[in-house]
């Protein structure tokens, strides 16, 4: 390796990954895509998706008191699909991102429900991660890798999703007063075209870190090659007021499959970010990844280097959803 390069900014935990099916109480083909936060006594809780051997995925905790090892896991599926109540899940649950809703005081958990329709975002609401309110599909087939802003915007919710319509496989926002109906919709993020590494789709990784420069978004992006997609992890900045303007773009991506254990297993060549975590330093970001749809690995990197990162290598072209929409006041 040349010592001249710049470190990288994300840091992998020597130990990964840290959860793999192995270490669940129960029987299942893989442990991937985990939600993620620190509860108020500081315990680190992953919300992992578990694919069961019949294809079908559940969601399931696992805790750790330092957020890297001693996991305990739920010793049953702590969320399980309702396809009695909630015929849109019939195939499945998936991809989990928690935020903490600061004026409901509880978690809101934002989930990809599969429908022989296709994907469709649903949303349930908990203080304990034991009991759960489900709300059900809040944004039709196909819409996925959605999280929820964690505080009003303009006194409404904000929610960052990526629907597949006709205008590709972007990355978009959109707002609610009550989390049931979601309206205003605008594209905050393009997929570049061409040979870029984010050229065949986006969406939101782990939800928005909110900084005083503004949200700080992770997103994945697949390229397609001749041996399939290989996924990586971008960084963008969105102003505060108006997170759907882009401020910054990252040109090149800051995380991407590189160990065996993301190179390797039920898809290959994905790091797929859904949970992290900014611990008590208030700088450092703990970012909880799946690596190759088989398991769980973890990496740290520094809020303040991926700002000053951004400042020195982001495209600052302005996009065409740079103008704030209109909003009731």
């Amino acid at each position: 390796m040349n010592d001249a390069w710049p470190p990288e900014l994300f840091r992998r935990y020597a130990a990964n990954p840290i959860l793999t099916p192995q270490a669940w109480p129960y029987r299942c083909q893989s442990v991937f895509n985990a939600g993620a936060t620190i509860l108020a006594d500081g315990t680190t809780l992953l919300l992992c998706r578990v694919e069961g051997r019949t294809g079908h995925s559940h969601l399931c905790v696992a805790r750790s008191e330092n957020g890297l090892e001693g996991w305990v896991v739920d010793r049953h599926p702590t969320l399980m699909p309702d396809v009695v109540g909630y015929p849109e899940e019939l195939d499945g649950i998936e991809d989990p991102r928690i935020t903490y809703l600061e004026d409901q005081q509880r978690y809101a958990i934002t989930y990809t429900s599969v429908s022989r329709d296709g994907p469709g975002v649903s949303l349930a609401l908990t203080s304990d991660f034991r009991t759960f309110e489900r709300c059900g599909l809040i944004l039709r087939p196909h819409d996925k890798n959605a999280a929820l802003l964690p505080r009003k915007i303009g006194g409404e919710y904000a929610i960052v999703h990526r629907p597949s319509n006709d205008s590709g496989v972007n990355m978009w926002i959109s707002y609610s007063p009550d989390l049931h109906s979601w309206g205003n919709s605008q594209r905050m993020l393009r997929a570049r075209k061409g040979t870029w590494w984010d050229s065949q789709r986006i969406g939101l990784a782990a939800p928005p870190i909110e900084t005083e420069r503004g949200w700080l978004v992770l997103y994945h992006g697949a390229r397609g090659t001749a041996a399939g997609s290989i996924y990586r992890v971008g960084l963008a900045l969105f102003d505060a007021k108006h997170p759907e303007i882009c401020l910054r773009r990252g040109d090149e991506w800051v995380l991407g499959p590189e160990a065996p254990h993301e190179r390797v297993g039920d898809v290959g060549h994905v790091v797929f970010p859904c949970g992290a975590v900014v611990l008590p330093d208030r700088d450092t970001l703990r970012v909880y990844y799946g690596a190759a749809d088989t398991c769980i690995a973890v990496a740290d990197a520094s809020i303040s280097e991926m700002l000053d990162w951004l400042d020195e290598s982001a495209d600052r072209t302005p996009t065409p959803s740079s103008r704030p929409p209109p909003r009731p006041t």
